[in-house]
């Protein structure tokens, strides 16, 4: 099965070869000096704003930015009829085909600011204590949820995650000079998935408030999903419910949702069966679902992608390596890259990567068969759990942002990402096994020579390698079956004698 290539009804939709409408833009363009003033103000308003009342009731009182009532954004399908839409207050999932919807912007209005505007406002709100601006995703309110009120909004303030330079990695390893590695795990619970999670939740909270019928969120998840959404569930005080497959995640992924109050329901099946039955729940019980099916989940996830060039000096990098299992982020990260793109942020877009696991890979059999026919299959068990997914809900937005961009997507065994994360902690790093499935893949396009030693490429770490440690310990402790290990650094049991401790340090040192 080939991607369907989305609509574009909306001209700088963020979606298409060039997303640019062949009409005349009847908007007028706000002045370059507008932003340079509106900077100047932000610390003002700030100063004049912190008198009294919390955070919240601050930004209750801040003049809203000028013309913000013209930005919009509305479900769309992500590929059929161009005329079918629907408010984003709406309770829908899928589009009347049954396909897949997305969140399509009012790109017109957005472009009334020039990018220097956007630039210079995205860059004054970063690491703020302003609500609800100190949020990564939140910063970019105007172009992820724009008619959310500030109220609704529930944040953790997530994202703003470290971009960190893998200089020892880079150079003696892979003989790189400009290796990144972007740490999404660097978050409240833990993973990439509370940026999502917390434009999902906040548009519920939203709804709830106007009445709709939602007694509950609930989803299916491989461990770092259901973390996100029972947090920020908790944390506006709506009931969550979470599906997991019995047996098949870390124990911290386990405790998180129990932790956080969710009902937690552990059962005797894989993601894929966890999934159908959310889906079967959700049509027949009032609980609103939280996984990537839901488009809303992106808006969030995509702000992770103009961070990357905001922290990079609005430069685009050449190559981004994303492990791949529902595939979402994958097309999140094409939103946001493509989105700074249309409204003239950065003028080209980096190279996408997908990598999978080996025993999880059926998009990487699809990109060898040249995307002529896809296939589910029975995902075998992998280290790296997250992306044990078979039969992924975005095929279609990750196979279309692949081809937009002239991916490629590669893959690695169990051995492989396991050695490949132990050998890049030995230079100061900390993965989870996700992060290596992508650093495995990344050799191997060293190696090949498609990646070259001057190319600056980021490397998308997804969750933080302390929710993973069992994995490692059976990794160092040499109990890994079929796995030698070749990086294993296990403990030296040595007896309280002092000779016996300087003859261990003499033999090491040497």
């Amino acid at each position: 099965m080939s991607a369907l290539a989305p609509s574009l009804a909306a001209p700088l939709c963020g979606r298409g070869s060039s997303g640019v409408s062949s009409k005349p833009s009847v908007v007028r363009r706000v002045p370059v000096s507008s932003f340079r003033a509106r900077r100047a103000s932000l610390h003002v308003r700030a100063a004049a704003n912190g008198a009294a009342g919390s955070i919240r009731e601050q930004a209750g009182r801040r003049v809203p930015l000028e013309n913000s009532k013209l930005f919009s954004a509305k479900f769309v399908p992500f590929a059929g009829d161009t005329s079918e839409e629907y408010s984003l207050d709406e309770v829908i999932y899928r589009s009347q085909n049954g396909g897949l919807l997305d969140v399509q912007h009012d790109m017109e209005a957005l472009a009334m600011y020039p990018p220097e505007y956007w630039k210079a406002l995205f860059d004054e709100r970063v690491g703020k204590t302003v609500w609800p601006y100190g949020s990564g995703v939140w910063s970019k309110k105007e172009w992820v949820l724009p008619g959310i009120s500030d109220d609704d909004i529930v944040s953790m303030f997530e994202g703003n995650s470290n971009l960190f330079w893998a200089d020892r990695y880079g150079r003696e390893i892979l003989g790189m000079n400009d290796l990144w590695v972007k740490q999404c795990g660097n978050s409240h619970t833990g993973s990439f998935k509370d940026l999502g999670m917390t434009a999902l939740v906040s548009q519920v909270n939203r709804m709830r408030k106007q009445g709709k019928p939602l007694a509950a969120v609930g989803c299916a998840s491989t461990g770092d999903t259901s973390a996100a959404l029972s947090a920020y569930a908790a944390a506006a005080g709506i009931p969550s419910i979470v599906f997991l497959p019995a047996n098949k995640i870390s124990l911290a992924q386990l405790v998180q949702p129990i932790a956080n109050g969710s009902l937690v329901l552990s059962i005797d099946t894989d993601f894929d069966g966890c999934m159908r039955l959310i889906r079967e729940v959700t049509a027949e019980l009032p609980i609103y679902l939280a996984n990537s099916l839901n488009s809303l989940r992106l808006e969030g996830q995509k702000t992770a992608a103009i961070e990357i060039l905001q922290q990079f000096d609005w430069q685009v990098p050449d190559y981004v390596i994303i492990p791949g299992g529902n595939l979402g982020n994958v097309y999140a990260f094409f939103k946001g890259f493509k989105m700074c793109k249309d409204l003239g942020l950065v003028d080209k877009m980096p190279r996408m990567v997908v990598a999978q696991a080996h025993n999880a890979n059926p998009l990487y059999r699809a990109y060898k068969a040249g995307y002529e026919n896809f296939e589910a299959i029975k995902a075998e068990p992998t280290f790296a759990s997250a992306i044990q997914i078979g039969d992924p809900v975005s095929i279609d937005r990750a196979i279309y942002a692949l081809k937009e961009t002239n991916g490629i997507v590669g893959e690695a065994t169990e051995e492989e990402l396991m050695d490949a994360a132990a050998e890049a902690d030995l230079t100061g790093m900390f993965n989870c096994p996700h992060t290596g499935v992508a650093l495995a893949v990344l050799k191997k396009l060293r190696e090949d020579q498609t990646i070259g030693p001057n190319d600056r490429t980021v490397v998308i770490s997804t969750a933080h390698g302390l929710k993973f440690t069992q994995s490692k310990v059976d990794y160092h402790a040499g109990e890994i079956e079929g796995i030698l290990g070749k990086f294993a650094n296990p403990p030296v049991k040595v007896k309280e004698d002092f000779g016996a401790v300087m003859d261990v340090l003499k033999g090491r040192l040497a």
